[in-house]
């Protein structure tokens, strides 16, 4: 029974619901009781730390499991009140009250609804990582500053700053049995992780909350408790828009509908990251968060969010689909009405320990790692700075701001550095070069000696018009001054196409250009001189495009290559012979995209393997490399490769030019291909026979040099051995296009459509 039976209007294979069912009771259901376990005493923290009615905790649970599990975009995560917003939450219900609060949540969620349809999800993601974990261990720190006065017995100030002013007063002070019980769940939280891994399945939160109750309540200790309604059903209420002026109301809506949205959507991401299931859609996701804030705030509960900690429970325990952070919340409605009582035994200092231990989990130190490794960890403390010191809200923009200013720096000098000295310096400009690298321009333009030899090497994504002027002013005062310029433009001509009064405006006219060391010498080398193509046979000899295209190696390829050739250089390994014409046109480590090391050549007028057994023509130019390459440098493959436009086959129909004896007696071993195709049947590429005769005869070419490899004896005896494999191999110049001989059909077939073969 696989359980399809048959696709959907999307195409998607549909299951049957009793395999369906299947899955959710082995999979979803016991994950949705351990995500149950952890939420309900994370939920109750969560309340505690924002000030609002502890069973707004519990109702931001029910509705985050239920509503935004139902409707939002990512499958397997789960979501409910988030540690991220308490501090935004604590703020907010102190200046407008929980009523208003609840409003604010409603208005908040409407707004990421809009977002969600708008399909701007994605842009949430722009903000960089490090912002983000700053964010989250601004958040940590304040939340464990501010409940560390609880866990001690103690009440927290208004501000991170002055719980940080009397912490000392507070730890020294007396201590009563709330504090007992805070530091116990704490040493529980900490220690739970290093026992074995059956007493391991329990979640931490909840053996520690359950540990310190029991202990609270058998001993019969005087403690703060969780206070619930008496009937939590009959929910009574009605969020009230709050009497403060607009903007104020205005920004705690921006605010509450940002966090809560960037958190849910770089919550999604990461869940993805944890299995291999379908990926979240972002723009549903953020329509379900919004959804489920609507409906929260409307029943009087906290704000909504995807939560990390229950969606990598929820993957760990094995869930496969939305089923598991629905049930979740059918759970904690459950156990919350039922169950009350036993809600209402739990000490609040242990809720506050809980606090303490999952804020400073968000102080995570692999995150620090990670920033630092990318070098923007003062972007990471600037924000958890302004978290911690000032606001959420205020310490993210403090922490964009500082981002787009270190964006501009890096734009303004990483690109741009000179190398060299005496009166000959080179000066390597990457990246865009912009208004905004000017200064830093100049002043490197500045520093090159008076009458020196300048290189000017831009390997530019786009110059505007203030780099432009500023690189041509400087070009033209060097040159007045005796100085010499060379411009290499490497890319898009943005420098040259401005000289000639055809400046490209913007990236999307940047026509893609071929990378130099793919062109011909005289092509790139016109370019950087701004002249037409010249015929590379003129010039005096000696100053021709060998010397330029060598100082390009030395300069430009050789720091490159460098380690790959100090890997060579105790010996070759290559694994094809390739044995093609000495036409200027093919280059095989192009057409085959191998490099260094991989290709043992040989090249000839017509790619000829001259008959090993004619003693008419005895020729050993070929057979002393095949013997070598074989028998010494054990190559599992040969090639033999022709070409369109090939003048050797021209010379075989048309006669050899006059005056070239040497040539007229090479082009003999030409002799048993014309015999060949006067034989054999016609041959194709791709179905289709070549327009030119010189071309159709260049295919049977390939397959007669095949035949007199077979019959060498070196190449005879390593495929008997099964170690060597033979291709035909043919390149059409024109359309630039590689085919390889398919025995099984007969024809050379584009590369990658075929399935080689030996010639049977």
């Amino acid at each position: 029974m696989t359980g399809e039976v048959g696709p959907d209007r999307a195409g998607r294979p549909r299951t049957r619901p009793r395999l369906a069912l299947a899955s959710v009771l082995r999979h979803d259901l016991p994950a949705s009781l351990v995500v149950f376990l952890v939420a309900v005493p994370l939920s109750l923290g969560i309340a505690l730390a924002s000030g609002a009615p502890i069973v707004a905790g519990l109702v931001a649970a029910i509705v985050g499991g239920v509503v935004a599990g139902l409707l939002g975009g990512s499958v397997l995560q789960v979501s409910g009140p988030a540690a991220g917003l308490t501090v935004v939450l604590a703020e907010t219900i102190d200046r407008f009250g929980w009523a208003a609060t609840c409003a604010i949540t409603v208005v908040a969620g409407a707004l990421q609804i809009l977002l969600g349809l708008s399909r701007v999800a994605r842009a949430a993601l722009a903000i960089s990582p490090a912002i983000v974990h700053g964010m989250l261990a601004g958040i940590g720190v304040t939340l464990v500053l501010g409940q560390l006065h609880i866990v001690l017995g103690g009440a927290p100030q208004s501000s991170a700053i002055d719980n940080i002013a009397a912490l000392p007063g507070q730890v020294v002070g007396h201590h009563d049995t709330a504090a007992l019980i805070g530091l116990l769940t704490i040493a529980i939280l900490l220690g739970w992780g290093r026992l074995p891994a059956p007493m391991r399945r329990v979640p931490g939160p909840l053996a520690a909350i359950t540990a310190v109750t029991v202990l609270a309540s058998v001993t019969g200790m005087a403690l703060d408790r969780v206070s619930l309604p008496g009937d939590l059903l009959a929910i009574e209420f009605a969020p009230e828009l709050p009497d403060a002026g607009w903007f104020e109301v205005g920004l705690a809506i921006v605010t509450i509908a940002l966090i809560a949205s960037v958190e849910s959507l770089l919550c999604a991401v990461a869940v993805d990251r944890m299995h291999t299931g379908p990926r979240s859609n972002l723009n549903r996701e953020l329509v379900g968060q919004g959804v489920a804030n609507m409906v929260s705030g409307a029943a009087g509960g906290l704000p909504v969010t995807g939560v990390i900690v229950r969606s990598s429970t929820n993957v760990a325990a094995g869930a496969r689909s939305r089923a598991s952070a629905v049930l979740h919340g059918a759970w904690v409605l459950l156990f919350t009405v039922v169950l009350a009582g036993l809600i209402e035994s739990i000490p609040l200092a242990a809720l506050a320990g809980l606090l303490v231990y999952v804020g400073a989990k968000l102080v995570d130190v692999q995150h620090i790692r990670q920033v630092l490794k990318h070098g923007d960890l003062p972007l990471y403390l600037v924000t958890l700075a302004g978290v911690v010191a000032i606001d959420l809200l205020t310490g993210v923009l403090i922490g964009i701001a500082l981002s787009l200013a270190l964006m501009l720096r890096r734009t303004m000098w990483s690109g741009i550095h000179a190398e060299g000295s005496g009166q000959r310096r080179r000066i390597i400009i990457h990246g865009a070069l912009t208004f905004l690298s000017v200064p830093r321009l100049s002043t490197v333009l500045s520093s090159m000696p008076r009458g020196g030899t300048v290189t000017l090497e831009l390997v530019v994504d786009y110059l505007d018009h203030a780099a432009f002027d500023c690189l041509s002013d400087w070009q033209h005062a060097h040159e007045r001054a005796g100085g010499t310029v060379v411009v290499d433009e490497i890319g898009h001509p943005w420098f040259e196409r401005g000289k000639s009064a055809e400046p490209t405006v913007r990236r999307g006219a940047a026509k893609p250009v071929l990378p130099r060391w793919l062109a011909p010498w005289s092509e790139w080398q016109a370019k950087d001189a701004g002249v037409p193509v010249p015929d590379q046979r003129t010039g005096p000899p000696g100053t021709g495009p060998m010397r330029r295209g060598t100082s390009e190696f030395q300069w430009r390829t050789a720091p490159l290559m460098q380690e790959t050739m100090s890997r060579l250089a105790t010996g070759q390994r290559p694994h094809t012979l390739f044995i093609t014409c000495a036409d200027a046109r093919i280059v095989p480590n192009m057409i085959t995209t191998s490099g260094p090391g991989d290709l043992f050549t040989v090249r000839n007028i017509g790619n000829f393997v001259p008959d090993a057994g004619d003693p008419a023509r005895p020729d050993t130019s070929v057979s002393a490399p095949i013997e070598y390459a074989v028998h010494v440098l054990g190559v599992r493959e040969i090639v033999v490769c022709g070409h369109s436009g090939c003048g050797a086959m021209h010379a075989l129909l048309a006669g050899a030019p006059e005056g070239l004896p040497a040539v007229e007696t090479w082009l003999g071993h030409g002799a048993p291909t014309l015999h060949r195709q006067a034989t054999a049947g016609a041959l194709t590429l791709g179905g289709r026979e070549p327009d030119a005769d010189a071309d159709r005869l260049a295919l049977h070419n390939v397959l007669q040099q095949l035949e007199h490899l077979r019959a060498h004896p070196v190449v005879a005896q390593a495929r008997h051995r099964d170690a060597l494999h033979l291709t035909g191999m043919y390149f059409d110049v024109g359309r630039a296009q590689v085919y390889l001989f398919d025995a099984e059909s007969g024809t050379f077939l584009p590369a990658g459509e075929q399935r080689p073969a030996d010639l049977v």
